[in-house]
């Protein structure tokens, strides 16, 4: 009994470990980090309002238009739940259009700044310097980003995503499970994405970028799953656009800082010698 009670604390500390690092949670850390900081808060300044109108110019309109058209024929197989699924559709309509009008050429370049004062902040400076010019006089770490020395792109804008996230959406069709399924698969195809500026600073191949992505491609796909869904949420798409890129940034805190242990570890392990007595 005693050697049994003295397992639990193991594994109770393993099992928190595990919770705290999943890559779901790293979305929601970001909303946590980025309100805890306010150095970040000028970057979301700045593309605030005009994101703002254009979520509320985008989505008022499908309310209007197409939501009750879409809950009725919902309706044939939904039967009540046609209301919430209607919702889901309407509001993936919505981010998609949003995506594709604003997002993905207007705020790439404000998601790369957070990202980067992120890892600034968390002590990964040196990962970032391989990317841009950095000034050490600068008061917080946004004011220390300097010009970009190489190609500073958070997310490439990917036209085939957008096309599979409007195939997608009619899963939203399918009774119960429609939705759930929409959310995965579209967050399959998402996750990646969010580490593509860590793969540009590490200065991977395709082919080694894609050998981490298949390593990986459980997590990345709970990591969009979560990253989408705050996405839906009305008029707060940009804030958590913002906040996603503070979770992918602590999440490469935390990949680096296992990356340089392994390698010291490594580095640190005795030479094996043949030196027969």
């Amino acid at each position: 009994m005693a050697p049994a009670q003295r397992t639990r604390p193991g594994r109770f500390r393993r099992s928190t470990e595990f919770l705290s690092t999943a890559s779901w949670l790293y979305p929601l850390k970001g909303i946590y980090y980025f309100f805890a900081h306010p150095f970040l808060y000028p970057l979301l300044r700045a593309r605030l309002i005009p994101c703002l109108l254009l979520s509320m110019f985008v989505l008022t309109n499908l309310f209007l238009f197409t939501y009750l058209p879409q809950v009725a024929f919902l309706m044939i197989f939904h039967g009540p739940l046609a209301w919430v699924n209607g919702a889901f559709l309407v509001l993936g309509e919505g981010a998609a259009i949003v995506a594709l009008l604003f997002e993905a050429f207007f705020v790439d370049e404000t998601l790369v700044d957070v990202f980067d004062a992120v890892l600034i902040n968390e002590g990964c400076g040196d990962l970032v310097a391989q990317g841009r010019i950095l000034q050490s006089e600068g008061s917080d770490p946004v004011k220390q980003l300097g010009k970009p020395t190489t190609s500073a792109v958070y997310s490439p804008f990917s036209l085939r995503q957008i096309a599979e996230f409007i195939f997608f959406l009619p899963l939203n069709l399918i009774p119960v499970g429609g939705t759930p399924a929409f959310l995965i698969l579209t967050g399959y195809r998402a996750g990646p994405l969010q580490h593509w500026r860590y793969f540009k600073l590490l200065g991977l191949t395709k082919k080694e970028r894609q050998a981490v992505i298949k390593k990986r491609k459980l997590r990345y796909m709970w990591f969009g799953t979560v990253a989408l869904l705050l996405q839906l949420v009305p008029m707060l798409s940009m804030l958590f656009l913002l906040t996603t890129a503070v979770g992918s940034a602590l999440w490469v805190v935390k990949l680096e800082t296992t990356r340089l242990e392994s390698e010291s570890d490594a580095s640190a392990a005795p030479e094996y010698t043949d030196d027969p007595v």
